[in-house]
């Protein structure tokens, strides 16, 4: 008699990291897909704006942004 055995990985699968990344709508709870526009400031702020395909609800998202250098 044979034993078949399966190998399982240890790490957790995880989901694609910009998949993780997509907002809720503070609203109705939806998936928010893709972002209506982007804007960067000076002070290194990326921000998002956001529109709600289910209830129409608009809200912005700011991400700091870290630079690897300066080039003064």
């Amino acid at each position: 008699m044979s034993a078949i055995a399966e190998i399982l990985s240890s790490d957790a699968p995880r989901p694609a990291p910009r998949a993780s990344d997509m907002p809720a709508c503070p609203i109705c709870a939806d998936s928010v897909v893709a972002a209506e526009g982007s804007a960067f400031s000076a002070e290194g702020e990326l921000s998002y704006l956001w529109c709600c395909e289910t209830c129409g609800y608009g809200f912005v998202t700011k991400h700091a942004i870290k630079r690897a250098f300066s080039c003064n």
